[in-house]
């Protein structure tokens, strides 16, 4: 039979034909006894429909047959479907729901088969809903509008049995809300109005319950405990049957019901809050505090708050003990002062190491607790003990580990450490300029007075502090340790010069140190008379200089030179380890008996101070190398003194020190000088790139751009003294 002679078919006839095909197919869904379809059965039913949809008009029967698809589905959920989900509840009608809905997606499936044709050219054309939509959109419409609250209801209602502990069916969850998803057709609003956020309402609401208890029942540790792993149980529910989209919105809530809301009760619960657990170093549990109040917004400022609070305290503490010690010291008038020192800033050192762990392993490294503990050791690291600087402090806790017989000993690689921490300690420390000041003042003892203890040490903290605090910082220091390799190599120069030239020889053996002046702090030189023998010595070098360089002037600092003499006393003869000075004084024996005070001050040419504290050292402490008229303890302008013959000693050298110079009240001086220059250049670097400033903003400017080596007092910066330094530059002006 051709195509041409094809038998219309009425609408009646052929939709009959297709009912006994639908009808065939619910009852396999109903699963009643039913053949399953042939290929032949479901080529029938296609073409029946695609016979049709392809009459000529009026027999093109595409849109009645697109309204019966339609009508179907109605049917059958109207007779079959809402009646069995009427008569189910809770769990049973979930179930009932989550089958009727697979059942749906099958007739979906296969009649959208059958009617393939009107999807392929008559939806097309018109633009309508294709088959699977309007098949879907039919459930959406008669079924999930109708039952969605109660569903809803029960999905919930499942969910706090399971968070109170109850095993609950999991699988037959994650099928329901497959289905709020799913109805939506690609868009999550079904999800998200119908279910999602009545579920967020719930979970706030039953965390504020639990909250409300445990707040007053609870330790810190134990609440946190509990809200860790609320949390952890929420995502793991997200996991198993919520949709993925849901994690973020549901852990928000249980943080803010948590955490949030309760945050300043519980960190600052009587003996379990944050200052409890810093204090008993429950490093787990601030680890934890870290990890719970970072996710909230805000949430880690008390912290970091606390945190700071608690060690501004603990280094404030070890201020006071170390003041106290040293009160203590006084009283007893023993010299344990500077060892009291000593332990002070060991001690700050371990604070530091202590919480910067903490800000390492607990904070995760978090910027707000670096700053936090910034700022609480600027507090108590900018304090000073018993009258000395923080500055000062470090400088001779440098000291101590860099010089010889230091009091501590240390293996290199804690040597090392410890520099690395004492640097780190410098960063908060506002006077950096003082202590680079001290330091430098300590670093020229140990360099001339060859008390270093290793050349290597003393570059490695020299590269730390550069690289810390600018090379500005420390060029002069560098300078230093380069020129007394330089000087080494100058007195081996001389040696050679000695050897071979026989007429220059002093007859004294001479160690010349030649130090470039703008390295070094500034040393007082005096016009010392020197003995004859030492005159020679003067010559000879200079002499040999000259052979070197014409260019350069040598100034002789007497103060810092040291003499070997040999004493012959009744007993025996010692050799006196003693300083130019003592030794210009003792050699003024050598030609006299006994000399008056005024006397050998006038021979010496030095001031009363000077002299005073010579005579001092020979006459009135351990060693009496000359004996005084009056025996008194100090010495005063009438007295006489003679060489004491009788005294002897069981060693062979003894070293007679002398009363150091209180060096404190001149490195601050220096200082001060120092900084009035800093502030004067940087007010006219500033103005000059600025021409006109307000003052308020030339101080800041200032402040800012000096603040990395001083505190500025700002009442240096008056407008008086500013313009006072303007006029210099003559090209500015500040407003007032």
């Amino acid at each position: 039979m051709s195509m041409h002679e094809r038998k219309t078919i009425d609408l009646e006839q052929g939709w009959e034909f297709m009912q006994k095909g639908i009808t065939k197919l619910k009852n396999i869904l109903e699963g009643l006894p039913e053949s399953q379809f042939s290929s032949e059965d479901y080529m029938m039913l296609y073409t029946t429909i695609y016979n049709m949809c392809t009459q000529k008009p009026p027999h093109d029967y595409s849109q009645q047959l697109y309204d019966k698809y339609r009508e179907s589905f109605e049917e059958y959920i109207t007779s079959m479907v809402l009646p069995s989900l009427r008569v189910k509840h809770d769990e049973f009608m979930l179930r009932e729901l989550v089958k009727r809905w697979l059942n749906h997606k099958v007739m979906v499936r296969w009649l959208s088969r059958f009617f393939h044709y009107l999807d392929r050219y008559f939806i097309t054309r018109r633009s309508l809903p294709p088959l699977n939509e309007v098949g879907l959109t039919c459930f959406r419409d008669l079924v999930y509008q109708e039952v969605k609250d109660k569903v809803k209801d029960a999905v919930i209602s499942l969910i706090d049995r399971e968070r109170e502990g109850e095993q609950i069916d999991r699988a037959l969850l994650k099928n329901v809300l497959d289905i709020f998803v799913e109805i939506g057709l690609g868009n999550m609003e079904c999800y998200e109005n119908d279910f999602e956020a009545h579920l967020l309402k719930d979970t706030a609401a039953y965390y504020s319950r639990k909250a409300s208890n445990w707040i007053l029942e609870d330790s810190c540790p134990d609440y946190m405990l509990k809200a860790e792993e609320c949390l952890k149980r929420e995502k793991d529910r997200v996991a198993h049957y919520l949709h993925s989209s849901s994690e973020q919105k549901l852990l928000e809530k249980v943080q803010h019901e948590l955490l949030y809301v309760n945050a300043s009760q519980l960190l600052e619960k009587e003996h379990s809050g944050c200052h409890g657990l810093l204090r008993d170093d429950k490093v787990d549990d601030l680890s934890r505090m870290y990890r719970l109040f970072c996710r909230i917004q805000r949430g880690l400022d008390p912290v970091s708050q606390i945190f700071k609070q608690h060690v501004t305290i603990e280094g404030t503490a070890l201020v006071k003990q170390a003041e106290d010690s040293a009160s203590n010291k006084k009283a007893e008038k023993r010299d344990v002062v500077g060892l009291q020192e000593q332990v002070f800033v060991r001690k700050v050192i371990e604070l530091h190491d202590k919480y910067l762990a903490y800000v390492n392993d607990c904070f995760q490294n978090h910027s707000l607790f670096h700053k936090a503990l910034k700022e609480a050791f600027e507090v108590f690291c900018n304090k000073g003990v018993a009258g000395s600087s923080s500055a000062e402090l470090l400088a001779t806790f440098c000291d101590n580990i860099l010089k010889k017989g230091g009091s501590e000993k240390l293996s290199d690689e804690a040597i090392e450490e410890t520099l690395e921490k004492v640097v780190k300690l410098l960063a908060y420390i506002s006077d950096k300029d003082l202590f680079a000041e001290f330091y430098r003042k300590k670093l020229a003892r140990r360099l001339l007075f060859d008390k270093s203890a290793n050349d290597d040490h003393e570059r490695s903290i020299l590269t730390k502090l550069k690289q810390q605090c600018g090379g500005q910082f420390t060029s002069k220091m560098e300078g230093m340790v380069t020129d007394l390799t330089l000087a080494r190599e100058n007195q081996s120069g001389f040696e050679d010069y000695l050897n071979s030239n026989a007429h220059a020889n002093p007859g004294i053996d001479l160690t010349v140190t030649v130090l470039t002046t703008g390295f070094w702090p500034s040393y007082k030189s005096f016009d010392l008379n020197l003995p004859v023998e030492m005159v020679k010595c003067v010559e000879v070098f200079r002499e040999f200089y000259q052979t070197k360089t014409k260019h350069r002037k040598l100034t002789w600092i007497y103060s810092l030179g040291t003499c070997n003499i040999n004493a012959k006393f009744e007993h025996k003869t010692i050799e006196l380890i003693v300083t130019t000075y003592q030794a210009a004084a003792l050699l003024l024996f050598n030609a006299s008996d006994r000399l008056s005070y005024s006397e050998i001050m006038t021979q010496l040419n030095l001031t009363d101070d000077d002299v005073i504290r010579l005579l001092h050292s020979l006459s009135c402490a351990k060693y009496k190398i000359l004996n005084k008229e009056p025996n008194t303890k100090t010495i005063s302008s009438t007295d006489v003194f003679e060489f004491n013959n009788k005294f002897n000693d069981k060693m062979r050298r003894i070293k007679i020190p002398l009363p150091p110079v209180d060096e404190k009240k001149k490195v601050i001086e220096d200082v001060d000088k120092d900084r009035r220059y800093a502030i004067d250049a940087s007010i006219v670097r500033i103005m000059k790139s600025r021409k006109v400033l307000g003052h308020q903003q030339l101080v800041m400017e200032c402040v800012e751009q000096l603040g990395r080596m001083f505190k500025i007092k700002t009442n240096r910066l008056t407008p008086i003294q500013i313009v006072r330094t303007i006029d210099i530059t003559g090209t500015t002006s500040v407003t007032r």
